[in-house]
């Protein structure tokens, strides 16, 4: 039988949650404060830790962050429980590294699904760390071609799923997973102290993102959010440093990607100084294109928000929709209910150009 933790300081919704795990089958420890909810935890270390966020003595988070500093209680489920649900504050959860974040109120299906859903992805990952213990490095893995390394990487991980504008990893975090890409679009990102950002990588399905962390073994640099619901899958650090180490092709093809993208970023930095802003909205749109192109041969079209655009074009929103609205008119490109569609994509080379 599984434990779960529940912290709560309302009596009545701390009564009702804990009724409603125990009839799910659980066994439901509670804590009426943070405080003595860490104290439970040392005592008795449960499978999975529900935690309100505004509370007396020691609130949600400060619960998160001891929890994360024990190293007996670091491994366990983290769900943060709360009547708040401005996106700074979910997004302020997730970037601790909360595993989920239930909005009050919420019923008893939203609970037990995502009390299911978090017991049964800390299954998988012990289930792959016993695999990875027992199994040892390939033998023949030094001599597999690049896709074959690859392939065998990424087969049979956890796929986790990411609605749009949620963050999959925060710069300052420590690294634990390589992420590649199965489904959806991802931007990366740098945020400057004003809260504004300034794309600086897109990724789409197949490609890897937060190798450069796990490679320099440092924190993230950047962020990385999605941009539609997207699905990634996790690979473990010791899986893809044991890869890189056992296969020079494999290692190659990362370090590649590392001066590819630091020669993006350089790009970048000389357009953003020398480019007038009609080449660089005209570059930010042929980019997207050879990007994201279906290659059907139709006009591409794309939807995006014209905040994501003003920032991966380096400059504010207004610049933008007036640059946009002047390459309507110009009839470099349309835009119908939001989308923008490329109609001379010639046009808009020569300008870059």
């Amino acid at each position: 039988m599984k434990t779960i933790l529940l912290i709560e300081d309302n009596t009545d919704i701390l009564e009702n949650t804990s009724e409603i795990l125990e009839l799910a089958g659980y066994r439901v420890l509670t804590a009426p404060n943070g405080k003595l909810g860490v104290e439970a935890a040392l005592v008795d270390p449960p499978d999975l830790i529900i935690c309100d966020i505004m509370m007396p003595v020691l609130d949600g988070y400060g619960v998160f962050h001891l929890v994360r500093k024990n190293p007996d209680l670091a491994h366990i489920p983290f769900i943060f429980l709360t009547a708040k649900s401005d996106r700074s504050d979910l997004r302020k959860g997730m970037e601790l590294g909360a595993d989920d974040y239930i909005t009050k109120p919420y019923t008893d299906t939203e609970l037990l699904n995502a009390v299911e859903r978090r017991l049964e992805r800390i299954a998988c990952l012990k289930q792959d760390l016993r695999e990875e213990r027992s199994a040892g490095p390939a033998e023949d893995l030094a001599h597999m071609t690049v896709d074959q390394a690859l392939t065998q990487l990424v087969e049979g991980r956890i796929i986790n799923k990411y609605r749009k504008k949620q963050p999959i990893f925060s710069e300052g975090n420590h690294p634990q997973y390589l992420f590649c890409l199965k489904k959806g679009k991802v931007k990366v990102f740098k945020s400057s102290g004003e809260r504004k950002e300034l794309t600086v990588g897109l990724y789409s399905e197949g490609d890897f993102i937060g190798y450069i962390a796990l490679l320099e073994d440092d924190v993230y640099k950047v962020s990385a959010e999605a941009l539609e619901d997207t699905e990634v899958a996790l690979i473990p650090r010791s899986a893809f440093l044991d890869t890189v180490s056992a296969n020079k092709e494999v290692a190659r093809r990362f370090f590649r990607l590392v001066a590819n993208n630091n020669n993006e970023k350089a790009e970048k930095l000389v357009q953003l100084a020398y480019n007038s802003l009609r080449k660089r909205v005209a570059d930010t749109l042929l980019t997207l294109a050879r990007k994201y192109d279906s290659g059907t041969g139709a006009n591409f079209s794309i939807h995006i928000s014209r905040e994501e655009l003003a920032n991966l074009t380096g400059t504010a929103t207004e610049s933008l929709i007036r640059t946009l609205t002047d390459f309507r008119h110009e009839k470099l490109i349309d835009i119908r209910e939001g989308d923008i569609f490329i109609l001379d994509g010639q046009k808009l080379k020569r300008l870059v150009n």
